[in-house]
């Protein structure tokens, strides 16, 4: 008997998280070792900015990408929740104190939050194999628990926005290893490492959240795009972008028709 990939994937979501594609764990996971094998950027925790030739325009436009920020955090409360958006990561948080703003979802796009902020999503699609994006906004004594990834093929990437003082307030320990973020500055890990993140200031945290295809030579870096593009079709990634739709049409009433004024 078939096992759809719908069926698989919410098995691997809402049960124990592993990463069956319909042809069997045990399989991806061989695939995943020849990713570390195959990579063009090594593997270890963290990696450097100087590895990415994308990163020096990102931190040089980071003003840009904070002024479309500050305009959609004057609606902070009635962003979504993580959550809200990714059901399944009730295990995680469960409070309102981690709100989001999606851009992309496993590569779908989210066109009206893209539109509000057309600069960060210009920025955006100039980063190679980004599949999803968000600002990730900590409210003040936000803890995230430890967690890990699913796939070894993604990478993480942290542009800092909105970061409180002392920077030493608010971090990310992955692996055992501990790093604080800083505006305009970037970070980057493998996730599938566990690691936790805290805010622990009075004041709003806030990165640019994105994840991005693990750089592998041929033909890994293709069975890595059709296994991301099987995900995409999900269940799971459909009905987030259904739940990401409704709150779109709550922020829609309050912004009106247009783009954030940036003057």
């Amino acid at each position: 008997m078939t096992t759809s990939f719908s069926q698989i994937y919410e098995t691997l979501k809402a049960k124990n998280r592993a990463l069956v594609l319909g042809v069997g764990e045990g399989l991806i996971r061989k695939v995943e070792q020849q990713f570390v094998r195959h990579s063009l950027i090594g593997d270890r925790k963290f990696f450097e900015p100087e590895q990415f030739d994308w990163i020096p325009e990102l931190e040089a436009n980071w003003h840009k990408i904070r002024q479309e920020l500050d305009h959609i955090l004057q609606h902070r409360d009635e962003l979504p929740n993580f959550q809200d958006i990714a059901k399944d990561e009730y295990r995680i948080t469960k409070d309102d104190r981690w709100k989001t703003y999606f851009f992309y979802a496993f590569g779908i796009e989210m066109e009206q939050n893209c539109s509000r902020c057309p600069e960060t999503t210009r920025l955006l699609k100039n980063i190679p194999n980004m599949t999803t994006a968000f600002f990730s906004i900590l409210l003040p004594h936000k803890q995230i628990p430890e967690h890990k990834g699913v796939y070894k093929g993604i990478i993480r990437y942290h542009l800092g926005l909105k970061v409180p003082e002392p920077k030493t307030s608010c971090g990310i320990c992955v692996g055992g290893e501990t790093r604080n973020w800083a505006e305009g500055k970037s970070l980057i890990f493998d996730d599938l490492y566990r690691h936790s993140a805290w805010n622990n200031s009075d004041d709003v945290r806030v990165v640019l959240f994105v994840d991005f295809l693990r750089p592998v030579a041929r033909p890994y870096n293709l069975f890595n795009q059709m296994i991301m593009r099987l995900i995409s079709w999900s269940p799971y990634v459909q009905d987030g972008k259904a739940r990401q739709d409704q709150w779109d049409e709550r922020l829609e009433a309050l912004l009106g028709k247009g783009k954030p004024r940036l003057d």
